[in-house]
Protein backbone atom coordinates (compact mmCIF):
# COMPACT_ATOMS: atom_id res chain seq x y z
CA UNK A 1 0.00 0.00 0.00
CA UNK A 2 1.28 3.86 -0.90
CA UNK A 3 0.39 5.53 1.90
CA UNK A 4 1.12 2.47 4.33
CA UNK A 5 -1.29 4.03 7.26
CA UNK A 6 -0.04 7.82 6.49
CA UNK A 7 -2.11 10.47 5.51
CA UNK A 8 -2.46 11.35 1.57
CA UNK A 9 -0.98 14.72 1.70
CA UNK A 10 2.09 13.39 3.54
CA UNK A 11 3.02 11.18 1.03
CA UNK A 12 2.28 13.67 -1.94
CA UNK A 13 4.38 15.79 -0.40
CA UNK A 14 7.35 13.13 0.31
CA UNK A 15 6.92 12.71 -3.43
CA UNK A 16 7.56 16.01 -4.00
CA UNK A 17 4.47 16.86 -6.27
CA UNK A 18 1.53 19.02 -5.65
CA UNK A 19 -1.87 17.75 -4.87
CA UNK A 20 -2.80 18.99 -8.14
CA UNK A 21 -0.86 16.73 -10.17
CA UNK A 22 -2.09 13.70 -7.72
CA UNK A 23 -5.49 14.27 -8.17
CA UNK A 24 -4.66 14.82 -12.04
CA UNK A 25 -2.56 10.90 -12.42
CA UNK A 26 -5.75 9.54 -10.40
CA UNK A 27 -8.22 10.89 -13.23
CA UNK A 28 -5.92 10.47 -15.73
CA UNK A 29 -4.73 6.72 -14.91
CA UNK A 30 -6.37 5.48 -11.71
CA UNK A 31 -9.74 4.51 -13.52
CA UNK A 32 -7.66 2.84 -15.82
CA UNK A 33 -7.84 -1.18 -15.36
CA UNK A 34 -5.10 -3.38 -15.44
CA UNK A 35 -5.76 -4.99 -18.98
CA UNK A 36 -5.71 -0.78 -20.40
CA UNK A 37 -2.61 0.03 -18.77
CA UNK A 38 -0.67 -3.38 -20.41
CA UNK A 39 -2.12 -2.92 -23.64
CA UNK A 40 -0.87 1.44 -23.19
CA UNK A 41 2.68 -0.20 -22.27
CA UNK A 42 2.83 -2.41 -24.81
CA UNK A 43 1.87 0.11 -27.62
CA UNK A 44 4.49 2.65 -25.60
CA UNK A 45 7.26 -0.39 -25.92
CA UNK A 46 6.61 -1.09 -29.45
CA UNK A 47 6.81 2.38 -30.45
CA UNK A 48 10.23 2.33 -28.38
CA UNK A 49 11.51 -0.34 -29.89
CA UNK A 50 11.16 1.07 -33.68
CA UNK A 51 12.52 4.71 -32.28
CA UNK A 52 15.50 3.05 -31.17
CA UNK A 53 15.83 0.71 -34.24
CA UNK A 54 15.35 4.31 -36.44
CA UNK A 55 18.15 5.39 -34.60
CA UNK A 56 20.65 2.68 -35.12
CA UNK A 57 19.77 2.92 -38.91
CA UNK A 58 20.52 6.33 -38.92
CA UNK A 59 23.93 6.15 -37.02
CA UNK A 60 25.14 3.13 -38.93
CA UNK A 61 24.21 5.46 -41.95
CA UNK A 62 26.22 8.36 -40.29
CA UNK A 63 29.10 6.33 -39.89
CA UNK A 64 29.11 4.57 -43.38
CA UNK A 65 28.98 8.12 -44.66
CA UNK A 66 31.82 9.44 -42.87
CA UNK A 67 33.89 6.95 -43.44
CA UNK A 68 33.30 7.29 -47.46
CA UNK A 69 34.31 11.29 -46.93
CA UNK A 70 37.86 10.15 -45.19
CA UNK A 71 38.32 7.51 -48.19
CA UNK A 72 38.37 4.27 -45.97
CA UNK A 73 35.77 2.34 -48.48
Amino acid sequence: MLNEGHPMIEVIKELQITEATWYRWINQYGSEKNAEASKRTKKLEKENARLKKLLADQMLANDILTEVAKGKF
